[in-house]
């Protein structure tokens, strides 16, 4: 549970009945079990990240939307099935009792229901929190960033979904992913090939639930579980096990199409019309050979209805430096969710269809942070404004606002009278490109030294055309190969 105090401040700045500060040197000085801080070098490491994850998102002709970090509670109970145990419920403070969001889908859904929608291309970028279990070194955290793209909307089959696939493949792409793949499934076909073992359909969800852990566990564990957990007869789970351990790809839906009890079921047959489908315009988006049909795919999640997929790496893609990104498992997922909507505005005579995918962004990070050899760059300075002699810091302050005028990003020292070396060695310490360099000789004669930081080289610059030259060599900077 997590507690919000109710206790007023004073005037003082303190907080009524807080105790004093008794200056205890024995407090942890340690962040929250699974949350983590992110220092200059690994924040300007993820915020490449979203960029190139949101260029993707947008390049498909998605909008940004933000919604509330907490939702009222009864909002997000009963749509995500065993996993609702892992949402933390904030203290009810006389107000109405509200959780922490657990994604982004659920209140996307609320969103459209509520301002009454019938279509809308979205993205979103923002934490989640999940009480599970943390594990730091695969990117599996309690606070997290996903990164959402979802098409609500009443379409033709499997064109919103091929691009959803489409979408995780570029991201991936542009992330210098190699070994990856989509693996997809249908929620109709899953219910469909639990019917034909016998499976009751109160029971479909939890053994839903079992069947997903199998991208982490063997099936005889899982057999297991099903047995002795769950309650499920020796042979119905036998049955099953014929199903779930199948995976390929145009071949298996032509091979399920003719099993003749599967498709006694209209379920059956509209799920596996829509997988050809599916594979037919993932290959025109030239993804198709990323696509991995895989029975053993449930997302336990009980809002999907129909197409799921989950993006996961492959074992033998080892980085130059030894990572295998094997060990990091799922870095996407998500599904087609058609009735979520309608739960939230029961009495619109229309309902909105909806599909989308999440990206791990933690994931990937952890892998981005593995690969990279040398710490990031943290600041964007493109000039520093360094001075020769004394008494020369309100000159620096003249030209760093001339620079600021022209949009041109700059900094100098805090120090009325810094020495030049310590000026020199703090650009190149930050891989500032250039320094304009002044003193009292130059300014006498109306000109400045422009350095290059990486060179050494310096030459002299009119005062008047300090802007101008700057401009140039910045614009030849960013378009040097």
């Amino acid at each position: 549970m997590i507690k919000v105090s109710n206790t007023s401040e004073n005037m003082t700045g303190r907080f009524q009945n807080e105790p004093p500060c008794t200056g205890n040197r024995n407090l942890p000085l340690k962040t929250p079990k699974g949350t983590r801080d992110y220092g200059p070098g690994a924040m300007a490491l993820r915020q490449r990240l979203l960029d190139q994850v949101v260029r993707v998102f947008r390049k498909h002709g998605a909008v940004p939307l933000d919604t509330p970090v907490f939702e009222r509670k009864e909002l997000l109970a009963g749509r995500y099935g065993e996993e609702a145990k892992l949402i933390y419920e904030l203290q009810e403070q006389g107000g109405e009792p509200l959780a922490l969001r657990y994604d982004l889908t659920v209140p996307f859904a609320r969103y459209v229901a509520l301002h009454n929608l019938s279509f809308m291309k979205r993205y979103q970028l923002a934490k989640v929190y999940r009480r599970d279990n943390p594990q730091p070194a695969r990117g599996r955290l309690r606070e997290f960033y996903q990164c959402d793209f979802d098409i609500a909307g009443a379409y033709d089959p499997m064109l919103p979904d091929a691009e959803c696939v489409k979408v995780v493949c570029e991201v991936l792409h542009q992330l210098d992913i190699r070994a990856f793949v989509v693996k997809v499934n249908h929620r109709k076909l899953l219910d469909a090939l639990l019917e034909v073992c016998g499976v009751s359909a109160e029971m479909f969800r939890t053994v839903c639930s079992s069947i997903d852990k199998l991208d982490k566990m063997l099936w005889d564990a899982v057999r297991e579980e099903l047995i002795l957990q769950k309650g499920l007869q020796v042979e119905t789970v036998e049955r099953i096990g014929l199903y779930v351990t199948l995976h390929g790809g145009l071949e298996l839906v032509d091979r399920l199409t003719d099993d003749t009890k599967l498709n006694s079921l209209p379920r059956a047959k509209e799920a596996l019309d829509e997988l050809r489908l599916l594979f037919q315009y993932c290959a025109l988006l030239q993804v198709a050979d990323r696509l991995s049909f895989d029975l053993s795919l449930a997302r336990g999640l009980d809002y999907y209805t129909g197409v799921i997929y989950e993006a996961v790496l492959v074992g033998g893609d080892n980085d130059d430096d030894g990572t295998q990104a094997a060990f990091v498992g799922s870095v996407a997922g998500g599904g087609r969710y058609d009735n979520l909507v309608g739960t939230f505005n029961p009495h619109r005579n229309q309902l909105v269809p909806c599909v989308g995918v999440s990206i791990g962004v933690e994931r990937l990070f952890c892998i981005m942070e593995a690969r990279t050899r040398e710490e990031p760059r943290t600041n964007d300075t493109q000039v520093y404004v360094a001075s020769v002699h004394k008494g020369l810091h309100l000159k620096r302050l003249e030209i760093l606002n001339r620079l600021w005028a022209a949009d041109i990003s700059a900094e100098h020292s805090y120090k009325t009278n810094p020495k030049l070396l310590d000026q020199l060695q703090h650009c190149e310490q930050c891989r500032i490109p250039y320094a304009v360099l002044i003193g009292d000789g130059e300014l006498a004669r109306g000109v400045v030294k422009l350095r290059n930081v990486s060179t050494h080289q310096e030459e002299e610059v009119e005062l008047e055309m300090l802007i101008e030259k700057v401009s140039s060599q910045l614009e030849k900077l960013l378009n040097a190969p």
